[in-house]
Order: C-alpha cells, then sequence, then structure tokens
C-alpha cells in the first residue's frame, strides 16, 4: 500500500472515531432541559395569573415552570435581553419596549388584550385624559408597562409632571387612595376578572370612557381600541350601565432565541389552551396569535400556527418524542458519515487491487519496449529478459484478490504470454 492510500485510510478512521465519540457523548447528555424559567410581574398581577396558570399544563408533559416575580413588563424585558441571565421567557406589554436586534428575542404570540382602566373621582364625566390635568393621578409604579403608557397617553394630552401631580403607586395604594379621596384619577391595567379590576368596578368609582380612542391608537399603535360592554359588570345592576371604550395593549410571550424549540412548542401549546377562549373583548380563538411586529417572530411559532405541533410531538408523549427528535438530529449527520466511509471503502479497495496490476502493467511495458528497442540484442540481454520475465509470472501467479477480479489476473497472465512470445522470438532471430 502506498504511503497516501495508508495515509487516506488513518484519516478516515480518527474521522469515524471522532463522529462516535461525539454521537455517545451528546447521548449520554440529557435528551432536554426539564425546568423554564420565567419573569412575569407582581404577585397578584395579570402576569403571574398567566405563569400559574401555565404551570400545571407544562408539568403534564414533566416541565417545571419556574415563575420569578418582577415588577413589570420593562423590568421582564431587561432581564431577557440580558444574555447572561437566567430568564428565557416572559411577558412584555406591547408598547413599553424599544427592542433592538442585538436583544436576541423573539416573540411566541401574543396571548391577550391587556385593557387600561382610568378611574376617577368628581361630579364631572371625564372622557378626555386633558380634562385630568391639574389633578392627582396614579400612574403605575417603576418597570411596569402601565407607567410607560399612561405618560405617553397623558403626555399626547398635554398633561405632565409640569402641569399635574403623577404618582408612581401600585394598584392597591392606587384604590386606596381614590377611595380616601387622596387622589383624583388612576391608571389601571389588567383583566376585568381581576380582583382589583372586579374590586375597582363594584366601587363607587367612575370608570373613564375613551372618546378619544381612535385618534389615540393612531398615535400609538402599539395599543388596541375595545369595548367593555354594558351590564359586563353586573345584569342585575345594569353595570356599567353604557358600552364603555377602553384602549389595551397586548401581552406578548417573549422567548430569548435559545430556547430549545421543544419547549417552545409545549409553551405555545400551554397559551392556546390558557388565552384560547373568548370572553368580553374578543371572539373564541382569537388569542393567541401573531400580530404583532414588537419582536421577530419565533420560527416555531411560525409553525405551530401553520400546522400545529411537529409530528411526533402530537402522538408520542413529550419525552419521547423528543429523545427520538434529538436521536435523529445526531444520528442523521453520523448515517450519512458512516454510509460515505462504506461506500468509500469498497473504490479504495478496488483502487488498491486495480493498483497492483497497474504496476505489473508497467513492468511488463518496460520490459516489452525494451525488446523493441533492441532489435539485434545479445545472448546476454535475452536471459536477463527471460529472468524478468519469469519473475513477473510469478509474482503474478501468487496475486490473491477476489473472484470477481479474476479476470484482471487472467488478463495479466495473457499479457505476460504475448512478451514472453517476443522474447522467444528475439532468441529466434539470434539463432539464425
Amino acid at each position: 500500500m502506498t504511503p497516501g492510500r495508508k495515509r487516506l485510510l488513518i484519516i478516515g478512521a480518527i474521522v469515524l472515531l471522532a463522529a462516535l465519540g461525539w454521537a455517545v457523548a451528546i447521548i449520554l447528555k440529557p435528551a432536554i432541559q426539564r425546568t423554564i424559567v420565567i419573569t412575569t410581574g407582581a404577585d397578584n398581577g395579570i402576569y403571574r395569573g398567566f405563569a400559574n396558570r401555565y404551570a400545571p399544563i407544562l408539568k403534564r408533559d414533566g416541565i417545571t415552570l419556574d415563575i420569578r416575580s418582577s415588577s413589570g413588563s420593562v423590568e421582564n424585558y431587561q432581564r431577557l435581553a440580558n444574555p447572561d441571565s437566567e430568564y428565557e421567557v416572559g411577558f412584555v406589554q406591547s408598547g413599553t419596549t424599544s427592542p433592538k436586534e442585538s436583544d436576541h428575542l423573539e416573540t411566541l404570540a401574543a396571548v391577550s388584550y391587556e385593557p387600561i382602566w382610568v378611574f376617577y373621582r368628581g361630579d364631572t364625566t371625564v372622557t378626555r385624559l386633558a380634562q385630568l390635568r391639574g389633578k392627582r393621578i396614579a400612574i403605575g409604579v417603576p418597570g411596569s408597562g402601565l407607567l410607560n403608557v399612561a405618560r405617553t397617553l397623558l403626555d399626547y394630552s398635554g398633561v405632565n409632571a409640569a402641569n399635574t401631580k403623577l404618582l408612581q403607586l401600585d394598584a392597591d395604594n392606587a384604590y386606596q387612595g381614590l377611595e380616601k379621596g387622596q387622589l383624583d384619577a388612576a391608571f389601571f391595567i389588567g383583566r376585568p376578572d381581576a380582583p382589583m379590576q372586579t374590586t375597582l368596578l363594584n366601587s363607587n368609582l367612575k370608570l373613564m370612557s375613551f372618546a378619544q380612542a381612535d385618534a389615540l391608537v393612531q398615535k400609538f399603535p402599539s395599543l388596541s381600541r375595545i369595548i367593555f360592554p354594558r351590564a359586563s359588570t353586573s345584569i342585575i345592576n345594569d353595570l356599567p350601565q353604557v358600552d364603555v371604550t377602553l384602549l389595551a395593549a397586548t401581552a406578548l410571550l417573549v422567548a430569548k432565541d435559545t430556547l430549545h424549540p421543544a419547549l417552545a412548542y409545549l409553551l405555545l401549546d400551554a397559551a392556546k389552551t390558557v388565552h384560547g377562549g373568548e370572553d368580553y373583548f374578543t371572539p373564541l380563538g382569537t388569542f393567541p396569535n401573531l400580530n404583532t411586529e414588537e419582536f421577530p417572530l419565533s420560527d416555531e411559532s411560525t409553525r405551530y400556527f401553520k400546522s400545529g405541533r411537529p409530528f411526533l410531538q402530537r402522538y408520542l408523549p413529550f419525552w419521547l418524542a423528543s429523545f427520538i427528535e434529538r436521536r435523529l438530529l445526531i444520528l442523521l449527520p453520523f448515517m450519512a458519515l458512516l454510509l460515505g466511509l462504506l461506500q468509500a471503502l469498497p473504490r479504495m479497495a478496488q483502487a488498491r487491487i486495480k493498483g497492483r496490476f497497474v504496476a505489473w502493467y508497467r513492468e511488463l511495458k518496460s520490459l516489452e519496449d525494451e525488446i523493441w528497442k533492441n532489435r539485434q540484442p545479445t545472448l546476454e540481454q535475452i536471459a536477463q529478459w527471460r529472468d524478468e520475465i519469469e519473475n513477473i509470472d510469478a509474482y503474478a501467479g501468487q496475486i490473491r484478490v477476489p473472484q470477481r477480479y479474476l479476470q484482471d489476473v487472467y488478463a495479466l497472465k495473457q499479457a505476460i504470454g504475448v512478451v514472453r512470445e517476443r522474447i522467444l522470438q528475439a532468441e529466434k532471430n539470434v539463432g539464425e
């Protein structure tokens, strides 16, 4: 075997061993993580409520949802945008951040409207935020999406810290401030069935209907105009007594782009179960959806809303589907490499055998050329040629090859016979 062929075989063996080692190391590694760390919001807030409903759904597939509280949407975004943080998923309110490509965040789905409620005191009916200029207003807490939205909406209406007392209070303190007369108005956010909203809607406080909702949505496209229907709070007491126009942000389920695809599908399933029903604001199946442009859309989400979960995850337990999918990812390139080697080895063996025949044919051709060049050889030259042809014949008789190459052996013997005849003819010519 030539040095080049030996080197090729050694390289092939090294590649094969490396592939085997890599495959074994991956197979020994756990198939998938079993915990998702999610950042939500206040302990009694809407986002925490969502996460609490996701947790038992994910638990059915053996996934633990590690729920971490926060001050709200802005802090959730900051946690997720930090590449070194342990947070993988969280809720972000539309319109509260300015995402950048370098954040490496993706939207899994828009999951729910978040109605913005403005409750107020006094005899005057308030339908425009400009009417609150000069009042005492609670606008949310630092780190919350509500604080950003409230400031923006008030600013559009000419209401700011220079002409109005804007107080950063949480929902409980804002409600207490209204009840005690320490506040004139307060912004709240949450679904109508949330405890705080239920309390507010059944109180003597007045609920603002946004007369300028369409114009505000044009200026603030991350918000939507929604209607809280008459008697939604109480049909018996006819509360509220008119349809109320509200503005709503959208809750987005956002993840780092490193989240494992299998976990993304599980989260989307949980979101569909939790948010897929109908309510006062949306018909059945409105949420979750991909109607958002805040963050890039996850590839898994696009596939999910088009064709559902992957085939294996639809018909097998999650752990088994994940195991098979992960092993396929390992085995497919390994099998391709192995198949390539298996195809290459016969060709290498064939080239090696053919090379042996080529070497002897070169010897024969060299001897034949020498015979043709010497028209008048001496007896010593003829004797040397005879020795050479017999040596070639002897080596040819010792060649051991698979049966399919026997025809090459006999072709070589036939060529040896032709050259031997020429040597005999040259010997006759010398004798004459």
